[in-house]
């Protein structure tokens, strides 16, 4: 809730004992502190913690300090300071970030540095990367011609990313330009470029049965896209991505964000990707669908079907959820998960099914 200038969060889980794969009855905590300062700003404090570290040793803790200072209408800095207590992890367990932001309308500027030590690691949350130091920076200008009847802007912007590990040694590079339009009818038209520098240091099944070997590659690739404004009855973003890759060549086509408004209440919403990848280690395609179709029932009750299937996988995967906000700022949403193995004969197999239950109830004081 809120309490004046102060923000407040509390949460607490318990989950069940699995004796047949070694789970632990573990309570889960969150806590959370937000307080406003100046005109657009805050500081806050952050805990979680879980009473069994995932190790199945002792218990485990994370501490956050953080903060949003924001000045005049577009300049923001967002920084924070956290480090873990795990069982059997000592010593590089610092995590923290520096961002500075300027995204004013003809100008934008980006600068970040983000470190993560080698032993940090919140067990309540997820960190797609461990042990590494990033820096990043990025440019941008975008100008509203007068003379274009037809153009609302164009946007010219480079960025750069290094990522080290925290010996000092280069991990991931990549380079990125790109040149973008957006039309007075909302259409969007943009044309990218990469050049990236990815070294593995372990081998990298991207495929059942091809790996990438350890070593330092370097790759560059092209995107083009052009995206039609959600007013259109049928919108989304069409792409070709294409270049090395690896060792190799990839090429992606897709669909994205589509939506098809067949009703004021009824509209589907189909992704489509198909990708081609050919290495020295093999040849192979992936092809990701997804069907969301959302029904409006009431302004305030709506339910959503998602349909996924997935060739890497072979896996189908189907989300069923109703969302109902019966009073301003309360709401209850009922859930239903679904993933099937297609290999299987005949009908596809059970691999896992969730129904979820969630009520939430905003009291005014």
């Amino acid at each position: 809730g809120r309490i004046g200038r102060y923000s407040v969060g509390l949460m607490s889980i318990r989950t069940g004992e699995v004796p047949g794969i070694g789970t632990r009855s573990t309570n889960f905590t969150v806590a959370r502190i937000r307080r406003d300062i100046l005109r657009r700003s805050n500081v806050g404090l952050l805990f979680t913690g879980r009473s069994v570290s995932k190790s199945g040793g002792g218990p485990s803790q994370t501490y956050g300090v953080d903060g949003v200072f924001s000045f005049y209408d577009n300049l923001d800095i967002n920084t924070y300071w956290s480090k873990t207590s795990v069982p059997g992890l000592r010593g590089d367990d610092v995590s923290y970030r520096l961002q500075l932001d300027y995204n004013g309308d003809r100008y934008g500027v980006k600068a970040e540095r983000l470190v993560v030590g080698r032993d940090f690691r919140p067990e309540v949350g997820f960190l797609r990367r461990y042990d590494f130091d990033r820096r990043f920076g990025l440019l941008r200008f975008s100008p509203r011609p007068v003379r274009i009847d037809i153009v609302r802007k164009f946007t010219f912007e480079g960025q750069v990313a290094y990522v080290l590990n925290r010996a000092g040694s280069l991990e991931t590079r990549e380079n990125q330009g790109q040149f973008g339009i957006e039309f007075e009818n909302s259409d969007t038209f943009n044309l990218t470029y990469s050049d990236t520098y990815e070294f593995l240091r372990q081998p990298f099944q991207i495929a059942p049965s091809v790996t990438i070997p350890v070593g330092g590659y370097s790759f560059q690739d092209t995107q083009v896209s052009f995206g039609f404004g959600q007013q259109r009855v049928l919108a989304g973003t069409v792409s070709l991505h294409h270049g090395s890759f690896f060792n190799g060549n990839k090429t992606t086509v897709g669909v994205s964000r589509g939506r098809l408004e067949l009703t004021p209440q009824l509209s589907v919403e189909p992704s489509v990707s198909y990708n081609r990848v050919d290495l020295p280690e093999g040849r192979f395609t992936t092809n990701l669908a997804t069907t969301r179709t959302t029904f409006t029932v009431t302004p305030e009750m709506f339910v959503s079907a998602l349909l996924q299937y997935n060739t890497s996988t072979r896996s189908l995967s189907t989300n069923l959820r109703m969302r109902w906000e019966y009073q301003p700022g309360s709401e209850l949403f009922v859930v239903y998960n679904e993933q099937r193995d297609t290999l299987m004969p005949r009908f596809p197999e059970l691999e896992n099914r969730a129904f979820v239950v969630k009520i939430n109830r905003l009291f005014r004081f």
